[in-house]
């Protein structure tokens, strides 16, 4: 590494950067909806019985997609953090 960042391989802009904020906005912003979509379609699943519309199987399949959503935006979340932590105390 060269100073704070990694150094360049020559294909990239001199001033290419990622837009930390954003994804600190974003992933803050739906962490919680893709949460509280896991819950609400995991207890309908489990309310849900046989000859409702729609029945226990797409309920249970949009509450693990929900479920790994939340599991991605929780993850980039951390790595946003991290790498903002990183820069603001190596420029100190």
């Amino acid at each position: 590494m060269v100073g704070r960042r990694y150094p360049r391989t020559g294909t990239e802009p001199v001033t290419a950067r990622s837009p930390l904020g954003l994804r600190l906005l974003l992933a803050s912003v739906f962490l919680p909806l893709f949460v509280a979509g896991t819950v609400l379609f995991a207890v309908w699943a489990a309310g849900s019985d046989e000859g409702d519309s729609p029945g226990s199987g797409p309920l249970t399949l949009l509450a693990v997609v929900c479920g790994v959503l939340a599991l991605t935006s929780a993850l980039d979340l951390a790595v946003v953090v991290r790498r903002l932590r990183r820069e603001r105390g190596s420029a100190q």
